[in-house]
């Protein structure tokens, strides 16, 4: 076969050609990879970025189990207090920050313990009610309480989130501190302390604005 330029030029357009077609296989199957890691968002707007499972380490018992149970619709509901109050016009500044303060902390928290009961294999649902419809021991706002600071004005919905909140509060310390006694995983135990100082400090600090 001769070897012409011409036939050395075809050649070497076709292996160019061949390269290209490579180089964009490739870049094209990189593109799909990484629009495949991107999680699709829920239209829902109660939605949440899924969290990771991390199990408490070490053992548990029956108490780590009721604990994180009874504490993830506790913190829940304190959420969705402090969403109704910042959603409002008017609110006093100080309370709203306080409000901002206590849903970035307590939200990471849901996700940790939603967690260890994934890893203990413990159903959460079944403390989802707490004391909603009761306000029994543990602070927990009635419906008619939730109702009451959804239609209350800026004035009267940071009255009512004070006071709700600080017998919230005291709630979530009653039922750490039982954690505290009863309780045996190192993971729930240290939350149990981090809530009970946490939550102490921002009843002092409500108490002080309710003397305002």
């Amino acid at each position: 076969m001769d070897r012409t330029p011409a036939t050395f030029a075809l050649s070497g357009a076709l292996l160019v050609l061949a390269f290209a077609a490579a180089g964009c296989g490739s870049s094209m199957e990189g593109h799909d990879m990484r629009s495949g890691a991107t999680p699709a968002v829920s239209s829902s707007p109660a939605a949440r970025p899924a969290a990771s499972v991390t199990p408490a380490a070490g053992p548990h018992n029956d108490a780590d189990i009721m604990f994180a149970t009874m504490m993830i619709p506790h913190h829940t509901q304190a959420i969705e207090m402090s969403d109704l109050l910042v959603s409002k016009t008017g609110v006093d500044p100080k309370v709203a920050d306080l409000a901002t303060r206590i849903k970035a902390a307590q939200g990471p928290e849901v996700d940790q313990m939603n967690g260890w009961l994934a890893g203990w294999r413990a159903d959460p649902s079944t403390g989802s009610m707490g004391g909603m419809d009761h306000g029994g021991g543990d602070g927990m706002m009635t419906q008619t309480d939730m109702d009451a600071l959804k239609d209350a004005d800026a004035e009267q919905a940071t009255q009512l989130f004070l006071t709700g909140m600080v017998r919230h509060h005291e709630g979530a310390v009653q039922m750490a501190e039982t954690e505290l006694d009863e309780g045996s995983n190192s993971d729930a135990k240290k939350l149990a302390e981090a809530i009970i100082t946490a939550q102490n400090t921002e009843i002092a600090e409500m108490n002080k604005l309710l003397a305002e």
